[in-house]
């Protein structure tokens, strides 16, 4: 997996639009003191190099009754089915991500249900079946900081490490 080297205004850039998907061109150009013909080329490289990939509208689940927010660590019986597990996971459409993890999980999900009654159905009923030896749940009450990637504008006067 390849890195690619950032400059100054790419920084400036991605620390603009991870802020605020819509903002317009020309406004982060006055920002970064560059034309907009600038940004827009810069915008088009970042996303030929894939840094960036895509935009998306985020969706509130409150708003559309989901409001159980869970994250559930899960234990396998065999860990050598994590691929398995992973295809079925996929077709879960509460689960909004999913990590294959070090230390006590095998994999971390992230999940949306309607309330607790249908996270324990989620549980029981598509969870167990994909042979889990068990899972550990947590419900998250409010969610406090949510963000993109943080792009880190290093001071010149600090040092490489």
């Amino acid at each position: 997996m390849g890195h690619h080297q950032l400059d100054t205004l790419d920084e400036q850039i991605l620390k603009l639009i991870a802020d605020n998907a819509r903002i317009p061109f020309l406004e982060v150009a006055r920002a970064c003191n560059v034309s907009g013909a600038a940004i827009h080329q810069r915008i088009q490289k970042l996303t030929n190099l894939g840094i960036l990939k895509g935009s998306e509208y985020i969706i509130d689940p409150e708003k559309i009754g989901y409001e159980t927010c869970a994250y559930i660590g899960i234990y396998l019986k065999d860990p050598s089915s994590s691929d398995a597990v992973i295809k079925a996971l996929e077709n879960i459409p509460e689960i909004v991500e999913c990590h294959i993890t070090t230390g006590k999980y095998d994999m971390f999900i992230k999940l949306y249900a309607r309330n607790n009654r249908h996270l324990q159905n989620i549980i029981q009923e598509k969870l167990q079946p994909l042979g889990m030896a068990r899972t550990e749940t947590l419900i998250s009450f409010h969610e406090v900081i949510k963000r993109q990637m943080p792009i880190l504008i290093e001071d010149e006067d600090q040092e490489e490490d």
